[in-house]
């Protein structure tokens, strides 16, 4: 596609789109679909509760944080483009695999693998693109691009549902990869661009000017990272997202265990995603004129407080409160992580950062979910497990509500 400074849409827009459609299927899709296919796991193969939970978490213990700090370094010199085809192509692939394993072993290798990808094709890549190509509108621009994330969570679990029942679980994980790469392979090549610079432009699609000394500014990620700003982010990141994954991997699995019907359980999985597309909505344009952290702490609190509903799930009326909360707090959260370390200390390194943030927040994504397959083996109740998430969560609001927004040592945006 050509750009120039007298298109009537900002190219930017496009990439928004493009962004969009990596969050519906790499994560959306695969965070929010993926739990579905557990139950068949579980009959189908014999895996136990935690074992369905610790592949993505051996993944991110074994390839996360290395993996994410080269795919941090490469999208902050080469851009982000690549690293996203290379990341697609790689869950794809892992995907079509896992439709033929019948190991345990094969499952957590394949879990790695869609790791790997996730890595490259999912949050860093996509959230860096966006935030390079807005500055003054990067709140809404991030808002649109994670109605994505939302949009795929929504249709996900439905999706899903019914492929299984329709071809079998098999056949469902090679629907999905199919129609996942047969999007993301030619928007990525055909779409998507690393920076407005390659257009001549700045963010928000104004002039370029002169960029020098902006080589320098990457020497200064070790400067942030000593900062307290940036462990507030990370430790409140990954104590609510934790929380998140926790609830996300496991409400449908625990909903059946109130007496819910997997179809029901589908449902009430999916108001829970419809509840994070106003979330992304309302807050994405909000971020803009509010601040950032504050809005990031008050959306982890309710994160956390809201779990203590599940504790009456038996309700119907209860689990409706619970999602609509829940999934409007999940939905903010996410691009809110990304704009507040923006916001304290600028793009031009933004890739490294946030691949620190988010492998970090990602051991909690995944790792709490497995803490709680762990306790519901060992318990057969899920009690325990979100008390323990509604602690987590308040906690990660109180952390982020500690961060200073000002960025005394940050490069410029």
């Amino acid at each position: 596609m050509s750009a120039n400074a007298t298109t009537r849409i900002f190219y930017g827009w496009w990439i928004v789109a493009a962004a969009f459609l990596n969050f519906f299927f790499v994560v959306g899709i695969i965070f929010y679909g993926f739990p579905v296919f557990y139950g068949s796991f579980v009959e189908s193969l014999g895996f136990t509760r935690a074992q369905v939970t610790q592949g993505f978490f051996l993944g991110f213990l074994i390839v996360g944080l290395p993996f994410g700090l080269v795919a941090g370094a490469v999208i902050d010199r080469v851009g982000a483009k690549w690293v996203i085809l290379a990341g697609a192509a790689l869950v794809g692939t892992s995907l079509l695999l896992m439709a033929r394993m019948t190991k345990l072993w094969q499952y957590e290798a394949l879990c790695v693998l869609e790791v790997l990808g996730y890595v490259f094709a999912g949050p860093i890549a996509t959230q860096v693109l966006v935030a390079r190509w807005f500055r003054a509108r990067r709140g809404r621009a991030m808002g649109i691009a994670y109605l994505g994330l939302g949009c795929g969570g929504v249709v996900a679990p439905l999706l899903v549902n019914y492929l299984i029942h329709a071809h079998g679980w098999r056949h469902a994980l090679e629907i999905v990869a199919v129609a996942l790469m047969a999007v993301l392979f030619p928007v990525g090549i055909w779409v998507t661009r690393s920076t407005p610079e390659e257009f001549g432009w700045q963010p928000d699609g104004e002039p370029s000017q002169s960029t020098a000394g902006a080589a320098a500014d990457s020497s200064r990620v070790a400067q942030a990272v000593r900062t307290k700003n940036f462990w507030l982010i990370l430790f409140g990141s990954t104590l609510a997202i934790g929380a998140i994954g926790a609830v996300i991997q496991h409400f449908i699995l625990f909903l059946k265990d109130q007496g819910y019907s997997a179809t029901v359980a589908a449902r009430y999985s999916t108001g829970l995603l419809v509840a994070s597309l106003a979330g992304r909505i309302l807050v994405g344009y909000a971020v803009d004129h509010v601040s950032k952290k504050n809005a990031m702490a008050v959306f982890y609190f309710l994160i956390g407080a809201s779990v203590v509903l599940l504790m009456a799930a038996r309700v119907p009326t209860v689990v409706w409160v619970f999602a609509a909360i829940f999934g409007f707090s999940m939905g903010a959260d996410y691009m809110l992580v990304s704009l507040v370390t923006a916001e304290c200390f600028g793009t031009s390194s933004l890739g490294k950062l946030l691949a620190l943030i988010i492998m970090g927040y990602s051991l909690g994504q995944w790792g709490f979910p497995w803490v709680v397959g762990k306790i519901f083996d060992a318990r057969h109740s899920y009690d325990l497990a979100w008390k323990l998430t509604a602690v987590a969560g308040m906690a990660g609001g109180l952390a982020i509500y500690l961060v200073s927004p000002r960025r005394e040592n940050a490069p410029p945006t």
